[in-house]
């Protein structure tokens, strides 16, 4: 019930009843304007036959109340003929009658009646009016005839009202109509479209995405458009909330050992370190070996331990050269890979106000996945443009696969190296993005990859 008085299926009803009793409106006004001509016209017919009954009495005389009769019969107060210039008063009037208005049926228009009908019907007209036509018995003749305005009003309130009760009827059985139709085609999907998005609000991650039917599966329309990009969405945000909750478990599991295992490493680290010592050249080789794997995994519970925790990095804005730090970068770098070119191509005066060590942690990340991915040549550009800085990384590896290029920027599934985690891109982008910029892979493929940085250039 409370659908049918608020809902959209109610406004559809009502509003197609409105619109429908609008359009009967404006044919009504026509309406009553033929009405009253046919209405008139009819009176001219009626008072021509009754001058015809004249006509055929004994000297062309009729009684009172025979007179009286035709009169009420033909609906008119007098009646007078005019035939080859002649005037005859065939039915005189019952009294005095002094019309206040004369009209020509032949030369009224269909606004002018029209706008004469809602003047009788609102008592705007005079009491008695004087009209002439062309008698549509007789060639040559023109009929006059005297009508009451308060006859003709009564046979066109009857006829309005006539007319506004089928309009009434006409509206709701279209407005019904047209809202079994509507509720069944509109409103219907979009109701399923609305409980799956209130159902998928209340509980996303185990909430089933929309069941799109067989029907709108294919269809062009917007509303099996919509259903088709809601059920997609709620399918990718779904597989994200998971996603998501699966990292903030790894987080949480994470941050729980880091304690104990960093201990653990450290432990590891003091037994490497004294191992290195020996003078034993075989025991120092194991014992570098050690170290660096060691390391590594020290390295590694430290960032996933970083990428896990929530909120994003705090910032302290400094200006510092970015030439320099490029080049204490790429003296990181190239021990990664041996034969690995870095070109700087950074002003030496360029300065931005940004936070040196988490861009220095995005540029390394991005400096080391071309080193690990094969790159001989290494190019670092800087410029700004209005108030932007862009930084250009530019390698000439083998480029980005499928997967890599697909999956990019989420972590654990976007490593272009088997074995890795995809944490750099992740956390290089989110660094980025915590300084209110963006990184965007510009191009990859067989002669190399290409990403650009994109930040606020805040100046020095």
């Amino acid at each position: 019930m409370g659908r049918l008085r608020y809902g959209l299926s109610a406004r559809l009803l009502w509003l197609t009843v409105a619109v429908t009793l609008i359009v009967e409106v404006m044919i009504l006004l026509p309406s009553l304007g033929r009405e009253r001509t046919e209405w008139l016209t009819n009176r001219i017919t009626e008072a021509h036959l009754a001058a015809l009954t004249v006509s055929t009495a004994p000297h062309g005389v009729v009684d009172l109340s025979t007179r009286n009769e035709l009169l009420r019969l033909s609906g008119t107060e007098a009646i007078r003929l005019i035939e080859d210039g002649r005037s005859i008063m065939v039915l005189p009037p019952r009294g005095t009658v002094r019309p206040g208005a004369a009209i020509d049926i032949a030369d009224e228009t269909l606004i002018g009646s029209m706008m004469r009908a809602v003047g009788v019907l609102l008592g705007l007209e005079p009491r008695d009016i004087l009209v002439s036509a062309p008698s549509p018995l007789q060639k040559g003749v023109i009929v006059q005839i005297v009508v009451r305005n308060a006859m003709l009003a009564r046979h066109l309130r009857r006829y309005a009202a006539h007319i506004a009760a089928l309009s009434l009827a006409i509206a709701l059985l279209t407005g019904l109509m047209v809202y079994l139709m509507l509720d069944r085609v509109l409103v219907l999907p979009m109701r399923r479209l609305t409980d799956s998005i209130a159902t998928f609000r209340a509980d996303p991650e185990h909430a089933a995405p929309l069941a799109v039917p067989s029907e709108r599966r294919h269809g062009d329309d917007e509303i099996a458009l919509a259903a088709r990009e809601l059920a997609a969405m709620q399918t990718e945000l779904r597989a994200a909330l998971w996603r998501n909750a699966r990292l903030a478990a790894l987080g949480t599991a994470v941050a729980k050992i880091s304690h104990d295992l960093r201990n653990i490493l450290s432990s590891a680290l003091l037994v490497a370190d004294r191992l290195s010592g020996s003078t034993d050249p075989a025991t120092r080789r194991a014992a570098a070996t050690l170290l660096g794997a060691v390391e590594r995994a020290t390295e590694l519970v430290t960032r996933t331990l970083t990428f896990a925790r929530e909120g994003p990095p705090a910032l302290l804005r400094a200006s510092f050269p970015l030439a320099a730090l490029v080049e204490e970068l790429a003296e990181q770098i190239r021990p990664l890979a041996g034969g690995l070119a870095v070109e700087n191509v950074i002003p030496g005066d360029l300065a931005p106000k940004l936070d040196r060590a988490q861009i220095y942690r995005a540029l390394f990340n991005l400096m080391r996945n071309a080193a690990e991915a094969g790159a001989q040549r290494l190019s670092v550009r800087a410029r700004c443009e209005a108030a932007l800085l862009i930084i250009d990384i530019e390698d000439d590896g083998p480029g980005l696969p499928e997967q890599a290029r697909a999956n990019l920027f989420r972590p654990f599934t976007g490593s272009a190296r088997r074995g890795g985690t995809g944490l750099g891109l992740a956390i290089a982008r989110d660094l980025i993005r915590a300084h209110g910029g963006e990184l965007d892979l510009i191009g990859t493929g067989a002669t190399g990859t290409l990403f650009r940085i994109t930040v606020p250039n805040e100046g020095s």
